[in-house]
This record gives C-alpha cells, sequence and structure tokens, in this order.
C-alpha cells in the first residue's frame, strides 16, 4: 500500500505543476546504431500512452546523435537527447537516462532492438491492474536467443519462488519508477556486459508484486547483420569474465534473501544458468590451463552458495559437475555428453491389450555405451508428473510396454532418456520413425479413451488420454422418433466411441445448441444396453430458433460432444399447437444428415396476417 501512494503522489505532482503525468519513460542507451534507431524510436513513438523516450547518446561517431537531435526536434514534447561520453557500456547511459525519467514507470530498451505496437499499453494496463513493480512482456528473438520459460501464460501476480520469471534477468520490462528510486536501483558501470542482471537481481528482491504478459510479442530482440553488438562480440561469454561478473548480483541477492528454499531457488537460477553453463562448450574449446582456472573459479562459488537444496534442484549433469570439479577429465566427459547429440529412432508402436508397445534405438551421437535407457513419460501441464520406464535392450534396440491404464487424465508427451556415467539426456521420440510406422488406433480402456498421436509440428508422440486435443472417433445416430406427451421429443438411438459401445455412465446428456446465439439446453439420457440411448426431449420448451442436437459423453477428460446423425425418414412431423394466445410449431428435420429443429411462435394475429396474404 505504501508503493502505491507514493506512485500515486508521483503522478498527483505532475498533474498540479500542471503537467499530464507520464506514463511511462522509454530509456534508450545509442552507441553508434544510426542504421536501427529510426526503427526503435519509431515503434517508441507510436506506442499509445503518455510517455517520453530519454535517449542517451553514448559518444557515438556514426552520426547517431545527429539523427537523435533531429527527432527531437520534431518531437519536442516527447523526444529527450543526452548527449555523453563514450562509457564502455550500457549501464552509464542507462543510469542517465533514469536519472531524467519522470513517468510513473520506466521501461529500457536498446536501439537495435524495438517494442511491438500495443507493448507498453498493455504492459501499463497490467500494472496499473495490479500494482506491479515489474511487468515482464513477452520477449521474441530475431537471429537471438531469447527467454521462453516464463512467457507461458500470462499471470496478474507471480511469486519470485513459485515461478520461472527470475530466469530472465535482462533489463526489458516495465519498472516502477517508485521502486527503482525508493530502494535507489542502478546499473552497474564500467561493465561490457552483465550491467542489466545486478540491476534486475536488485529489482526482483525489492518488487512486491511481479506480473507476465505472455499473449502478446512486447518486444523484439534483433541480431544485428553487422555482429557489431556487444552480445554478439567473440569472447562477449568468456567463461572466467562471466564468472567473476556474476559473483556480484549471487552476493547482492544473497544479502537481500535469508538463507531458504527462495534462496536455494533462486540460486538454483545462477548455478544452472551463469555457473555451470561454463563448463560446458566453452569448457572443451579451452586448453589444459583454462580449463583448470575455470573449474577453480567455479569451485570457488560452490564454496560460497552451492547448498543441498540447490544440489537437489539442478539436472543430473550439473549436479555430476558439483561432485567433480577436482576431476579435469571427468568434467571434460560430462561436458562432451551434454553437447552430444541424442539419437532416437522409433521402429514401431502398437497395442498389446492395454499396453502401448514401442521398439527403437537410442544412444549418443560420438559417445560409444551408455549404461541405461529408459522412455519418461511427461504430463504436458504438469511437468512434476513423470512415469519412467525401463526398456528392455536387445543388442541395439530396446522395447518399451506403457500401461496406459495406469496414466492419469491429460496429455503425456514421450521422452527417451539416455544415461552415460550418472547423467541423463533426454530427447523426443517420434519424430525420426521409419517409413510406414504410424500411428496406433484408439482404444477404450477402463471407460477412458485413449488416443497416441503424432503431434502436428514436430510429428513426436504423445498420448492423448481422454481426447483433451485429439478428435474422438465415435458417433451417435437416431433410430426412430415419436411425440410424446407435454410436446417431448422422444429419440432411441445408438451410439459407438472408437468401434465400440461406451459404458453406460459414460453417456451424459443431450444438448441442444442454438445455432444463432449459442444458447444451450441440455436433458437428461438413459443408456440402453449395447450402446443404445433414449431420450425424451421437451422441445416444445425451447425458445425460437433452429437447435441443433448433440450427445455428451464422458470419456476419462473434458466432455466429448458427437453431433446427433439422423435419416428424414426416421424423424416424426412437425407438431402445432396452441398455448396462452401464441400457436407453437416444432419441426425436427436432418442438416445434412444430422438431427436439428426448428421452434417457431407465432401470435394469434400473425397467424391471420399470414393466412391474408
Amino acid at each position: 500500500m505504501a508503493a502505491q501512494r507514493e506512485r500515486a503522489v508521483l503522478a498527483m505532482s505532475a498533474t498540479e505543476n500542471g503537467d499530464d503525468a507520464v506514463d511511462v519513460s522509454v530509456v534508450i542507451p545509442v552507441h553508434n546504431c544510426r542504421a536501427y534507431l529510426d526503427r526503435c524510436l519509431t515503434a517508441a513513438l507510436v506506442q499509445r500512452v503518455k510517455k517520453e523516450l530519454i535517449v542517451v547518446d553514448d559518444g557515438s561517431t556514426d552520426g547517431s546523435g545527429e539523427l537523435l537531435d533531429l527527432y527531437a526536434s520534431y518531437h519536442p514534447s516527447t523526444v529527450k537527447v543526452i548527449h555523453i561520453d563514450g562509457s564502455g557500456g550500457a549501464g552509464r547511459p542507462r543510469n542517465v537516462g533514469l536519472e531524467h525519467a519522470t513517468g510513473r514507470y520506466v521501461f529500457f530498451c536498446d536501439a537495435d532492438d524495438h517494442l511491438g505496437p500495443e507493448a507498453l499499453e498493455r504492459m501499463v494496463a497490467m500494472a496499473d491492474r495490479n500494482d506491479s513493480d515489474i511487468v515482464l512482456g513477452r520477449i521474441v528473438g530475431h537471429g537471438r536467443r531469447a527467454p521462453v520459460s516464463m512467457f507461458q501464460h500470462s499471470a496478474d501476480r507471480v511469486e519470485l519462488g513459485d515461478g520461472n520469471v527470475y530466469n530472465s534477468l535482462c533489463c526489458f520490462k516495465l519498472f516502477s519508477r517508485e521502486l527503482l528510486e525508493r530502494h535507489q536501483i542502478r546499473f552497474g558501470e564500467g561493465m561490457p556486459v552483465g550491467e542489466d542482471i545486478l540491476f534486475t537481481v536488485h529489482a526482483y528482491c525489492h518488487a512486491g508484486v511481479i506480473s507476465v504478459v505472455a499473449d502478446y510479442d512486447c518486444y523484439h530482440l534483433m541480431a544485428r547483420p553487422d555482429g557489431t553488438s556487444i552480445m554478439q562480440r567473440a569472447g562477449s561469454r568468456d567463461p572466467l569474465a562471466w564468472l567473476a561478473m556474476i559473483r556480484e548480483p549471487i552476493r547482492l541477492m544473497s544479502g537481500h534473501i535469508e538463507p531458504g528454499p527462495l534462496r536455494d531457488h533462486l540460486l538454483r537460477r545462477h548455478f544452472r544458468l551463469d555457473v555451470f553453463t561454463q563448463l560446458g562448450s566453452a569448457f572443451l574449446d579451452s586448453d589444459d590451463v583454462r580449463r583448470k582456472d575455470i573449474a577453480r573459479e567455479v569451485a570457488a562459488l560452490c564454496d560460497e552458495w552451492y547448498t543441498p537444496g540447490v544440489h537437489e534442484r539442478l539436472n543430473s549433469i550439473d549436479r555430476q559437475r558439483a561432485t567433480a570439479l577436482d576431476d579435469i577429465d571427468r568434467l571434460v566427459r560430462l561436458a562432451r555428453i551434454e553437447s552430444a547429440t541424442v539419437r532416437r529412432r522409433l521402429t514401431g508402436v502398437c497395442w498389446d491389450g492395454d499396453h502401448l508397445v514401442m521398439t527403437g534405438s537410442a544412444g549418443l551421437h560420438g559417445i560409444a555405451r551408455d549404461h541405461g535407457l529408459a522412455v519418461v513419460l511427461r504430463a504436458r501441464h504438469d511437468p512434476a508428473a513423470e512415469v519412467v520406464i525401463p526398456a528392455e535392450r536387445k543388442g541395439g534396440e530396446f522395447t518399451v510396454r506403457v500401461d496406459v491404464s495406469a496414466l492419469a487424465s491429460g496429455i503425456w508427451d514421450l521422452r527417451v532418456a539416455v544415461e552415460v556415467e550418472g547423467a541423463l539426456r533426454f530427447g523426443r521420440l517420434g519424430a525420426d520413425r521409419e517409413i510406414g510406422v504410424s500411428r496406433p488406433m484408439p482404444r477404450m480402456i477402463g471407460g477412458v479413451v485413449v488416443l497416441p498421436y503424432f503431434t502436428r509440428d514436430n510429428g513426436n508422440l504423445s498420448i492423448d488420454v481422454g481426447g483433451h486435443v485429439v478428435a474422438v472417433p465415435g458417433g451417435a445416430r437416431v433410430i426412430r422418433t415419436r411425440w410424446g406427451l407435454g410436446q417431448r421429443l422422444l429419440i432411441d438411438g445408438e451410439v459407438s466411441v472408437v468401434d465400440t459401445a461406451p459404458a453406460a455412465v459414460a453417456l451424459r446428456r443431450i444438448v441442444w445448441r442454438e445455432r444463432r446465439y449459442g444458447r444451450e439446453r441440455a436433458e437428461p439420457v438413459t443408456a440402453l444396453p449395447g450402446g443404445g440411448f433414449a431420450a425424451g426431449l421437451a422441445v416444445g420448451r425451447l425458445p425460437p430458433g433452429t437447435w441443433d442436437a448433440y450427445l455428451e459423453l464422458d470419456l476419462g477428460g473434458p466432455a466429448a460432444r458427437f453431433r446427433i446423425e439422423a435419416d428424414a425418414g426416421a424423424l416424426v412431423g412437425p407438431r402445432r399447437w396452441w398455448w396462452a394466445a401464441l400457436r407453437r410449431s416444432v419441426r425436427p428435420y436432418t442438416t445434412r444428415g444430422r438431427l436439428s429443429t426448428v421452434v417457431r411462435r407465432l401470435t394469434a394475429r400473425a397467424v391471420i396476417n399470414r393466412i391474408i396474404r
């Protein structure tokens, strides 16, 4: 609440001084980016929020400064240009821009990147709705890698210890200026890389509310064709320099967050993405002396901050590395295991009773021997839900039998897991498969529909238990109809799912859906032996309109609906009657072989007018 009050004071102060409050100060450091400035500045100027662009020219020599002054002359109330001597990094110009900012929020944008047209509008709306201190807008990379784990879905509030937001430590976010000023959060200066990590770590430590906009491309991270950006230059991720740089953000975070699960969660990010990654491809590219130096620096960081809580949160390769820092040869082998391509080929998939049987081959390219092989089924919407099935091996082939009846409802993605020296490598299974290997037919198992399928994008094997994303094959058909008491349309029909009669408990109801407005009315249905069903539908009570009939079943997942099919010869004729001075009519008919009915209501005057005409 204190943060909200201080933020409101900022807005009121600007209004009392005769100025409209600035929503966002966009801070843009510029150093020799003339070729990219038009795109960056235009994208910022079209943002539909009250904004100011604070552009800091960091000693440019390519004409960037002159172009910026031209923009300021055309947009004097929006664009503010500040010229400083070259600092050698983005930290100093960003800090200078922040000192001149007056907006309620601050967004940092690099001059060679650009915003999506609605980016600030969407992020400010999210921040105002939730009193957010930080808003992450989805970042997309063009020739550069962009963070993805924290943008799976939008969220009003994300706890620092529960989600993946801390994986993104770049500064391309919307920050509350009050937060930055209250805690004097600033960028590191004189740092060629990592200055934004220090800034963002500090901001995360004090943020009360963190929000995510994941349904819109807010920030476009661009690669320069000439490779002149700092992060594209050779040596920008030098292992020893990076390990020396990352020590300060880790120390800063640890100074704000007490020991415990939250700190271990945040430290996991640093060890996984900042520390142990230096024992990967860069380690292989180094000579023996440099490898020892890298291992020594990693060991020093582990001595200070590596805890049992961090250890249990890491993957198998990084756990192995943590216990082998004095064994350079083993670190090299682990790096080779990590960099090796997981080769896997599916040679067969078929049903054997309630078991789905898969055959294939798998291993690591360039690694002659492995110590274990398994297929891992992971629930797509619950990564913690996992089923591990050891493979039976014969020569270079493997066989796995999946007891599908033991799987919970949901989508299960299949991966092959190869174990080498205690380290696990995973690869999706199915995209590489022998010609003629096709998806097995769906099957009903214990009243639940099971649908193996190959994904549309990559052709990988997954299992849909319950019909969540794959259409359930089946249908419902009318055998005969007749009129009953109370203007009920009595229906006898039959239903099949995957060429079998579903269990009686699977039949839920018949749903009538009005074609124009999408209104729905449901009626109970009675299951009959052999896949039959019967229903007495009070169609006389339906409001006027055209109504289509569906049979709804419970097959272990979301309700499965089948459009009820009907032959014209199986349908009873229309019925008309008077009630409360209204003439009502119901006419069952077929729409492309499917059951529909038209319901009409006419007053006596309307009937007379029709006769007269």
